[in-house]
């Protein structure tokens, strides 16, 4: 949880900091932070793959993760609910005052962007599981940054969709922390060796924006890695 309540102190900090700077804060000044935070992400999404006792298994994981990804449609799943979401605000705000339809739509796209994503769900599983909530504190500097943009345009808005990263990573976390009880240290490994390729995707497709890619269908990944390391252990084999 520690990772959670890190990020949701950046978003109120970024979301205090906006609303008092306001416009002031330069657009290259913004963009060039995000694209450090993207060369960040790769390098530590690297260097998280390193700890893989055999490449094999995070091979075979990104594999056959994407494909149940793919047939699971979860990156379109994300971007559907995320679209679905914002266009039923976009109906309510028609009978909204101007001041009721800009908190409504800070706070709704603020949440979908903190939320609505592989890294919430990937750092938080991490956390859970291991403690190591390294990959969160990268995410709340960059909801930080986000945070501080929209408020200066949407308003205090933002501030409030704090409050939705708490309950969504938070209970991610926990029901992680639960599940991840008595796995061992090659369990976590070679689970986090499958998330630093995923970080890695997230650092190029979103932070970067060299190339578009599908990171959502990479998730499942996650868990094909841990049975893979679970069923070698059943039989014998020590990762």
């Amino acid at each position: 949880m520690i990772g959670t309540l890190l990020n949701v102190a950046t978003i109120l900090l970024g979301g205090l900091l906006g609303l008092l700077a306001g416009s002031r804060i330069p657009t290259k000044f913004r963009e060039t932070l995000i694209s450090a935070m993207g060369l960040f992400t790769l390098a530590y999404g690297i260097s998280m793959f390193g700890e893989t006792a055999n490449i094999l298994i995070p091979l075979a994981s990104l594999v056959l993760g994407t494909i149940l990804g793919e047939w699971l449609k979860i990156e379109d799943g994300l971007e559907h609910l995320g679209t679905t979401l914002q266009a039923k605000v976009n109906r309510t705000d028609q009978a909204l005052s101007t001041n009721a339809r800009r908190f409504v739509d800070g706070f709704v796209t603020a949440s979908l962007l903190f939320c609505i994503g592989p890294m919430a769900i990937l750092g938080a599983i991490q956390d859970g599981i291991s403690g190591d909530f390294q990959m969160l504190a990268v995410k709340a500097v960059l909801d930080g940054l986000a945070a501080m943009a929209f408020a200066s345009t949407l308003g205090v808005g933002v501030l409030f969709s704090a409050a939705i990263v708490l309950i969504y990573q938070g209970a991610i976390s926990l029901l992680a922390q639960w599940i991840g009880q008595g796995f061992s240290t090659a369990v976590v490994n070679e689970m986090s060796a499958v998330g630093g390729v995923i970080l890695a995707g997230i650092a190029i497709s979103n932070l970067l924006e060299v190339k578009k890619i599908r990171t959502g269908s990479f998730l499942p990944a996650l868990f094909i890695a841990i049975a893979i390391v679970l069923a070698l252990n059943a039989f014998g084999v020590v990762i």
